[in-house]
């Protein structure tokens, strides 16, 4: 993410011009806008002509500079894309105030928010802004007669391949080279700046010499990492033990992965954890929250007043930060966020167990 205005509105409401440098960024954007909000971008409009010259032909589009105040929000992840749809408020054609439109926002198009912008949501601005610097990396995970490859990304990790080829003994038995080969291509084809590769015994050291020996332009971008098993599983080892923070800096689902494995150990032992939003808001009173753990998706839904929550969750997430707390937003798109969401989309670590 590229920030390359700042300044201030209307009612002391922060305005920023944003440029989402990838897909990422859209995601980020998808979490930090809120109805109410508005949005200034370039778009094309359907603009319907009905006078003497011309005929009604049901409109022509046309490229147009609009303000919305927002009313939904859509990341659409396999399109690549952002839909921020609402009301014109501001418009440099006057006929076309009041109408309802959607702002597609893809990849280096320029749009300015202007919002009272809540301390998560510009901590998410800032990560993304500092995530620009990272490199890409790839998780390739392999074991006897099938291979991985993750690509990591800020919202969580995709399955960008996978090979199965029967090793072994056998009338379908393959040589493991076959495997190895299409494990290296795909390697080659996806062109990641870094590669953990990954798997349980040594059929990960003979991947790594196959492709140390024909895939060479590759060898040096390679780390290798003990896990117990290939797949999601090994890519969810590999990022509790931080391999992708020695690349990437405190990637923000490696901290989820580890920081779920807390909760749920501490939840399974009787010890220093919650979940729930009421028991949650009840240790927020007390001052024992140290982590407040809560899912992108829940947080946004309930903040826009179409949830189920007896709580305030804006009034639990500043009490947990006067007190000193952490707060930390999971993607919704990555494994941790999903357990978290079966634990009611809410949960805490504690500074000291509550009776």
């Amino acid at each position: 993410m590229r920030i390359s205005e700042r300044g201030y509105g209307e009612e002391g409401r922060e305005r920023l011009t944003l440029v989402p440098e990838n897909v990422d960024d859209l995601w980020h954007l998808a979490h930090v806008l809120e109805p109410g909000d508005l949005v200034e971008g370039d778009t094309t409009r359907r603009i319907q002509r009905n006078d003497d010259q011309m005929r009604d032909t049901g409109g022509q589009r046309e490229h147009i500079f609009v303000t919305l105040k927002v009313e939904d929000v859509e990341f659409a992840r396999f399109a690549n894309r952002l839909r921020v749809s609402g009301v014109i408020v501001g418009c440099s054609r006057e006929d076309q105030l009041n109408a309802h439109h959607t702002l597609n926002v893809e990849e280096h198009d320029e749009i300015t928010v202007e919002k009272h912008f809540k301390p998560d949501q510009t901590e998410r601005l800032e990560e993304a802004t500092e995530a620009a610097e990272n490199p890409d990396v790839a998780i390739a995970t392999v074991e006897e007669g099938a291979a991985y490859v993750h690509t990591v990304q800020q919202y969580g990790t995709e399955e960008y391949a996978s090979f199965t080829k029967p090793t072994g003994k056998g009338e379908f038995s393959r040589p493991r080279e076959e495997l190895f080969a299409e494990l290296g291509e795909a390697l080659a084809h996806l062109d990641a700046d870094a590669v953990i590769l990954a798997g349980p015994g040594f059929t990960k050291s003979d991947a790594r010499d196959y492709i140390d020996e024909e895939y060479r332009d590759l060898s040096d971008r390679i780390t290798t990492v003990d896990t117990s098993a290939a797949g999601d599983r090994g890519v969810h080892e590999v990022l509790k033990r931080g391999a992708v923070d020695e690349v990437q800096k405190e990637t923000r689902i490696s901290k989820e992965a580890s920081l779920i494995d807390d909760l749920t150990e501490n939840i399974a032992t009787g010890a220093k954890a919650t979940y729930g939003p009421e028991d949650v808001a009840e240790a927020a009173e007390f001052g024992a929250i140290e982590t407040l753990l809560v899912v992108d998706e829940r947080l946004r839904t309930e903040r826009q007043g179409d949830g189920d929550w007896e709580i305030d969750v804006n009034e639990v997430i500043e009490s947990v930060e006067r007190q000193g707390g952490d707060v930390v937003v999971f993607s919704s798109e990555f494994a941790p966020g999903e357990q978290l969401s079966n634990l009611s989309g809410i949960g805490a670590i504690l500074r000291y167990r509550l009776q």
